[in-house]
């Protein structure tokens, strides 16, 4: 019972961490956790312990608290994602299956219906579109790279879809790597994918060098 206690703190809370409900800094108490969710504090521990290792928490001033992403790290992760992301949508335009793309296009359509959606929204969504590009290459070890460098950029300060105009931008672009997915064009899934993640980096330096610009309060 403890370790199913375990998975469903630790989920939830994950979830509210990469959602952004649970922001940098925010502190996470083993008593008052377990009596939001009804456990002892055995589960508790076992999950924040989870997600200390996946590097949403940090030790605090009086226990653990969300982490904050460093800047450089930030740079690092995006540089790594524009390699990884590239490789993936070409996998995906050559693996794929119907199911796969039949999700992509269910995803791209929702989100082309979405009005003036909010940050945590544009955020949820991106997400799960493109954790059907990493699932459509039926690849688990690049699946599970993926994965864990996207835990890294989730909770960063603000999201680059947050910049006017680049929400509808972005789902033109995804658009056309559906299309070149859709169409098992290995080479131009690669070229939308490295471009699309490569002006999200850019963004996201822009908005690090506007932080660091701001007077400190």
């Amino acid at each position: 019972m403890a370790g199913t206690d375990a998975q469903t703190v630790y989920g939830d809370l994950r979830d509210q961490i990469l959602s952004g409900d649970l922001p940098p800094g925010t502190p996470l108490r083993e008593i008052a956790l377990a009596q939001r969710f009804g456990v002892s504090r055995t589960p508790v521990r076992e999950a924040l312990r989870r997600l200390q290792q996946d590097r949403l928490l940090a030790p605090g001033g009086r226990g653990m608290q969300v982490r904050a992403i460093e800047p450089h790290e930030v740079v690092q992760v995006y540089d790594m994602r524009v390699l990884l992301e590239t490789e993936a949508a070409g996998q995906a335009a050559r693996s794929r299956q119907y199911a796969d793309l039949m999700r992509l296009e269910g995803l791209l359509a929702r989100d082309r219906a979405l009005t003036d959606p909010d940050d945590a929204t544009r955020i949820r969504t991106n997400l799960e579109f493109h954790a059907a590009i990493r699932e459509a290459t039926h690849n688990a070890v690049l699946i599970d790279l993926l994965d864990r460098l996207t835990l890294h950029l989730v909770h960063a300060p603000r999201s680059t879809l947050s910049v006017p105009g680049r929400w509808a931008a972005a789902l033109d672009e995804h658009a056309r790597l559906v299309a070149a997915v859709r169409d098992r064009d290995e080479q131009a899934a690669r070229e939308i994918a490295g471009t699309h993640m490569s002006t999200a980096r850019e963004i996201r330096l822009t908005l690090l060098r506007e932080a660091a610009a701001r007077p400190t309060p």
